[in-house]
């Protein structure tokens, strides 16, 4: 096990693997970028999808956009595989419990990304890459509520969500993503860039998560899958509060701001 634990980390710091892993990365930030200027687009009346689905089907609208798709989706298949080998053996500058809590948050995020680069993949191929956020969402309640204690599953399902959008909030208060960074990576007048950048972005995406955290709660004790809802429910949702119009056009800039921080940190990740 030690063997192949050192195979594993000699794998992740090769130059191929950072290559890819972080050209990945780059793509991952265009999904955002893609995602808040539709998020912008629905806070003034456009009935787009938004979720990172509706990105990717918006990438593909063109002939040239089909390419780019194909291009996207080998960048979200080499990211993930590069967060699951940052989850086997990365995250060295960091020790205890701060490296689990890392190795454990890049494991779902290599899942989140390689289920993204599936659907690129299905859509670059002309398959339709299946169901919205909301569909899917609705597809895991309704499945939940069908078990023994099925509400009480939900709820706790939607605390588990609330607790991802706390850790963002707090990951951005606190700046602790610029631990992962490599200060020398970064010209010395862009490191309070990135750091707002970040930040910015971490708390944007908490108000999202929150969002949905509320949804799936809310349908857990309405014991209705229906209310439940993923990325493009959440937006809307903010979208039709009062000033509904600013608050999504903030949390869309937000969604920009944090498309900018991965930009940056595929350019200046540690190694």
């Amino acid at each position: 096990m030690n063997r192949i634990t050192r195979a594993v980390a000699r794998g992740e710091k090769t130059d191929a693997a950072q290559l890819l892993g972080r050209a990945g990365m780059a793509c991952y930030a265009l999904v955002h970028l893609i995602l808040a200027y539709l998020a912008v687009r629905v806070a003034f009346g456009s009935g787009e999808q938004t979720d990172q689905k509706g990105a990717l089907r918006e990438v593909g609208s063109t002939m040239f956009g089909q390419v780019l798709l194909w291009v996207l989706a080998s960048g979200l298949a080499a990211f993930g595989l590069w967060q699951f080998l940052m989850a086997a053996t990365g995250y060295t500058w960091t020790s205890g419990g701060k490296r689990t809590r890392k190795r454990w948050g890049a494991a779902g995020r290599g899942i989140v990304v390689l289920a993204l680069g599936g659907t690129a993949f299905r859509l670059a191929a002309g398959e339709g890459g299946g169901g919205s956020s909301d569909q899917t969402q609705q597809e895991f309640t309704a499945k939940l509520l069908q078990l023994p204690a099925g509400p009480a599953l939900v709820v706790a399902a939607a605390v588990a969500v609330l607790g991802v959008a706390v850790a963002a909030g707090v990951k951005g208060g606190k700046q602790s993503f610029l631990e992962d960074l490599d200060p020398a990576g970064l010209p010395g007048k862009t490191r309070r860039w990135v750091g707002w950048l970040g930040t910015t972005g971490y708390l944007a995406k908490a108000v999202v998560f929150a969002v949905t955290a509320f949804l799936l709660g809310y349908a857990g004790f309405r014991a209705d899958a229906k209310q439940a809802g993923g990325l493009d429910a959440s937006l809307k949702t903010l979208a039709a509060q009062p000033f509904g119009t600013v608050l999504l056009t903030v949390v869309a800039l937000g969604l920009a701001a944090f498309g900018g921080y991965c930009l940056a940190a595929a350019w200046a990740h540690r190694r």
